[in-house]
């Protein structure tokens, strides 16, 4: 079981970081978010494997997003790669010295390039996409800064939930992500991503569409291996926990036993975080990193 979930994850089999995260202990400077804040707070928690299942749950809601994914991407042939891809930017653009993040960022908009095509609009119209558009960016930046954040506040540290303005922190923190995606104005504040995410889908923008359901169909059972099944079904139950009840039902989903949910997510959250050594190698690296900038007066 360890195996399989280190190799899901990006974690290698032996036991030793990738060499990506090894490079996040060397670079000039502490980077764009600071490691009191609330970005690495959530980044660091183990409860962003959910958060990693919601934001492709509410990534899916958008025609222009899933007509991307469905035309350019092999998630279904090779869905481990999409994955460790996704951990990658994010974890270097949360834990990487500036030049790093920004050179991830780069990276990954390069290779959006040739991803561009048609779909459908709310009111049936033609409509062009294109995944480095900015408008479309800003959603994907959205769908994962409402789902880890969602995500945390349901089943990580219950301190940080209690926390007045840990929510506008995280979203003012984590737009930098967004700028850096070429992203349209990124929400700074809980309220302005509530908000946004209301307008689309108060204005149908957002829906569900064959392309939706072949992906939660995907997302519900995911091919992994054996090991992993059962624990996946309770990490999917607690994503869909987390969404909002208008989007569970535009998705087709069904929330039950939310008791149950509560309690079997924080011990299986547990576990995966002891399987996985603890804390993220990526925060270690980057807390290896300050310290040497620490030791050179920097």
């Amino acid at each position: 079981m360890q195996r399989d979930l280190r190799r899901t994850l990006a974690v290698s089999e032996d036991g030793r970081d990738p060499e990506w995260v090894d490079q996040l202990a060397h670079g000039t400077d502490r980077g764009y978010l600071p490691a009191d804040g609330a970005v690495w707070s959530v980044h660091s928690h183990v409860a962003t494997v959910i958060g990693g299942i919601r934001a492709l749950l509410m990534q899916a809601l958008h025609p222009g997003a899933m007509a991307g994914v469905a035309e350019h991407s092999n998630y279904r042939s090779d869905p481990l790669a999409r994955l460790s891809g996704t951990i990658r930017w994010m974890m270097t653009v949360t834990f990487a010295d500036t030049a790093g993040a920004r050179r991830v960022c780069e990276y990954v908009r390069h290779l959006h390039e040739p991803v561009v095509g048609d779909f459908e609009g709310p009111r049936g119209e033609h409509l062009r996409y294109s995944a480095n558009d900015a408008s479309l960016a800003r959603w994907v930046h959205v769908a994962f800064a409402d789902s880890f954040l969602a995500v945390h506040l349901a089943y990580g540290p219950r301190g940080d939930a209690r926390t007045a303005g840990f929510a506008d922190r995280y979203v003012d923190e984590w737009a930098i992500a967004g700028t850096l995606m070429g992203a349209a104005e990124p929400p700074r504040s809980r309220a302005e991503l509530d908000a946004y995410i209301d307008d689309l889908t108060a204005s149908g923008v957002l829906r569900c569409d064959e392309r939706t359901r072949e992906v939660v169909h995907f997302l519900r059972k995911p091919p992994l291996a054996p090991s992993l099944g059962f624990g996946y079904q309770v990490l999917f139950r607690a994503a869909v926990a987390t969404l909002r009840p208008e989007h569970r039902r535009m998705l087709g989903l069904e929330h039950r036993g939310g008791t149950v949910v509560r309690w079997t997510t924080r011990p299986l959250l547990a576990l995966v975080r002891c399987l996985l050594a603890g804390e993220s190698g990526s925060a270690r690296a980057a807390r290896a990193r300050h310290a040497r900038l620490d030791a050179e007066g920097r």
